[in-house]
This record gives structure tokens, sequence and C-alpha cells, in this order.
């Protein structure tokens, strides 16, 4: 039993089994710094870092995420079997941008349904600086629901909504990569 906060309530926890997970209380978390350049043609804006991310410092970092593998067919670069100082430096020789659209949140797991208490990004002032950008892409539903609110009027910008790289967007990569391969059309 768990006595309550001064109320003398009490609550009976239940014993969790095998494959149950104790649901985390949510944390605040905060996404990296854009990963971009001038000359960046192409910007690609997820939702906020998973916990695999946040811990390992590195955007995508989750082995299942398919992100690297659907970019790096974008760009004719395995990308996938690369190491993340070489991966963004190919991003960049591409020149393709990396930033999230949500600043911090509160999130109990790397779920972006979890995602609540969402602060963005100043997309506008990070578009402002980039006078070749051609195209933004948002990598899954969180991120284009989110983001696209927070864009500024934009003329000669193309807008994507892509499938999410996420392992948890179940459709298949293939399907995946058809709709990646148009962020081509940017480069």
């Amino acid at each position: 039993m768990v006595k309550g906060r001064g109320q003398g309530v009490s609550k009976i926890v239940a014993p969790i089994g095998p494959g149950y997970r104790l649901p985390m209380s949510a944390v605040r978390h905060a996404s990296f710094a854009p990963h971009v350049a001038p000359d960046t043609r192409l910007l690609i804006l997820g939702s906020l870092p998973g916990a695999r991310s946040l811990a390992e410092r590195q955007y995508y970092a989750h082995p299942t995420n398919q992100f690297w593998r659907l970019v790096g067919a974008v760009i004719g670069e395995p990308l996938a079997e690369r190491d993340y100082p070489a991966r963004l430096a190919m991003l960049r020789t591409a020149k393709i941008g990396l930033w999230d659209v949500i600043r911090t949140a509160e999130r109990r797991s790397s779920s972006d349904s979890d995602i609540r208490e969402a602060d963005p990004h100043d997309l506008a002032a990070l578009i402002a600086t980039l006078p070749e950008l051609r195209m933004i892409a948002f990598n899954g539903g969180k991120a284009f629901a989110t983001g696209r609110r927070h864009l500024p009027p934009l003329d000669a910008i193309a807008i994507i909504d892509l499938p999410s790289s996420s392992a948890a967007h179940t459709i298949g990569f293939g399907v995946k990569l058809d709709r990646w391969l148009t962020l081509r059309g940017a480069l």
C-alpha cells in the first residue's frame, strides 16, 4: 500500500508481470541545437528526440529508427553504415539540415503521443537564416501538426508531410521510401 500525501488515502499497487513496465513519470525534455548551414536547401524537422537520442545526444540514435536509411537513399549514400559525425558531414555536403519543432516538452516515453506541454522552437527565426532553403519536410504527423502552426508565410518553399521514420509507424519501409524520395526535389 502507498499512502497519499498527508491524506490518509491508501492505494494498492499491483505487481508488474513479465512484459509489463511501470509507467514513467513525465519528464521535461529539451531538443538539440539545429544542424544547419547557411546553404541548407532541405530542412527536415522532427518532433522531439526520443529517449535513446537524448541519451546519446544524437539525432535518430535508436537503431530501429529508419531515418538514416531513408535519407541515405535520398542522397545515394549508405548513411546508416557510417558513424554519427560522418552522417552529419554527409548531410551538410548534401545541403540537408535537421532540427525539431518542439524546443521542450513533457513526455513519459519516446512516443510522440506522450508529448505534453510542448514549447515550440522559433522556426521563423531559423528559416530567416537559410536563404537557399527550398523545402521543409516534417518527419511524422506530430512534427507536421505542431510545426505547421509555427511556420511563417512561405512563398517559394515547398512543405512536405512525411511518414514517420520511427519503427513504431508500421507502414512498410518501401512505402515510406517512396514518399521520402520526393525530398530529392530540393537538392
